[in-house]
């Protein structure tokens, strides 16, 4: 496997929410999602019992405040680490760990689970045998990284997936879970183990890049936080025919809820735009937020791969327009648009990522987790410009 192929999968698999740690966002930014949301802000008309494991990292606090706000009881399950006390007080909190340690979920009702942090298929097989029978639906977020051909555009929920090659897929813990390439397959696995247990009465939803306040992996943030910069940036491909994908981590979390008030079932690919997003139609979206004065230098695909310049990682979002892994930002989002996934316009979500990341600690703020070093983006600008002479 070429390094650009793991360093692929392995921040794919950061896409897929199992991992990514955030600040407890307020009320405020939770339920700011514009005026096409203000149906979906309502309170609920059916109260529901919603347990949700994990809950407390990135998307899962969005989740719980957006639940509470419509009249749902909300209780959490995790090992209490993890931002303790920042959860509301209305939010019931349950102390465990899903590696072995299930006790407080015994004995309990709930009318849905959410299961949002798992990447393993024996997690899902040992919480599901104490909930079966206590529990009516099932709610598991996956990825989009399940895809195992990312060559065509436009793939639904319909597409192949990661095949496991391994001996025993309910012997894999954490610790082997750290070979990426194991991750898409064991999400596949979890799927069909949340399908098992609670036979159509699954919803499985499948996110692409979780972005917006929050991400502790940078991986949207290093664009507004470049722009704010400001200066000659160093912009990948073509700004008019090279298309992005991603969702807002607040839009996913209350899509989410909604979907769980109208007792949903079965697959969604869950990310946006809701049409086609260009990298420049991007960029331009993301500069309106900042007062820096930018310059872009688009710089094609051919030379950065020269320049060993790896896209998704060193260039975050952007995905090379061709080759084994293009259709990965042209995946088609057609059944989750249709059940009503709202999506908020670029700049709000360049905003709160923005607002977010200046309260940061300085050292977290001077040392971005993902994207090209200034050093690096220096260098291969020079190089671009002398070709160009």
């Amino acid at each position: 496997m070429s390094t650009n192929r793991r360093n692929f999968l392995k921040l794919s698999a950061l896409a897929g929410g199992s991992i990514g740690l955030g600040l407890l966002p307020g009320a405020s930014d939770l339920l700011a999602a514009g005026p096409k949301a203000d149906a979906s802000r309502v309170q609920a008309v059916k109260p529901l019992r919603i347990l949700i494991l994990g809950g407390t990292g990135f998307t899962g606090p969005f989740q719980v405040r957006y639940a509470l706000s419509r009249g749902h009881k909300v209780t959490v399950f995790n090992r209490g680490k993890t931002h303790p006390g920042e959860l509301p007080k209305e939010a019931e909190q349950l102390i465990g760990d899903r590696n072995g340690q299930l006790d407080a979920l015994k004995g309990r009702p709930w009318d849905v689970v959410i299961d949002i942090p798992t990447t393993l298929p024996v997690w899902v097989r040992d919480v599901a045998q104490i909930l079966k029978g206590n529990v009516e639906r099932y709610v598991f977020i996956s990825t989009t990284s399940v895809y195992s051909d990312n060559s065509k555009p436009g793939m639904d929920e319909s597409g192949p997936l990661a095949q496991y090659q391994g001996a025993d897929a309910m012997k894999e813990t954490q610790a082997t879970l750290r070979r990426f390439p194991l991750y898409s397959p064991l999400k596949v696995l979890s799927e069909k183990e949340a399908e098992k247990w609670f036979p159509g009465k699954t919803l499985i939803i499948r996110p692409g890049l979780i972005v917006g306040p929050g991400d502790e992996t940078d991986r949207f943030t290093y664009w507004p936080v470049r722009l704010d910069r400001g200066g000659e940036i160093l912009c990948p491909g073509d700004p008019k025919t090279d298309l992005v994908q991603f969702i807002d981590a607040r839009d996913l979390a209350e899509w989410t809820i909604r979907m769980v008030e109208q007792e949903t079932t079965g697959i969604f690919n869950a990310l946006g735009p809701k049409s086609r997003l260009t990298m420049g139609e991007l960029l331009d979206g993301l500069k309106t937020v900042t007062t820096s004065q930018s310059r872009f230098t688009w710089v094609d695909t051919d030379f950065l791969l020269s320049q060993t310049v790896s896209p998704w990682n060193e260039l975050p979002v952007w995905v090379a327009p061709r080759g084994p892994e293009q259709g990965f930002s042209m995946l088609s989002n057609k059944r989750a648009l249709k059940k009503g996934l709202t999506l908020r316009p670029i700049p709000d979500t360049a905003k709160a990522t923005l607002e977010w990341f200046r309260k940061q600690p300085a050292e977290r703020q001077a040392r971005l987790r993902s994207g090209i070093t200034p050093e690096r983006e220096t260098e291969v600008l020079a190089a671009w410009h002398a070709q160009k002479k």
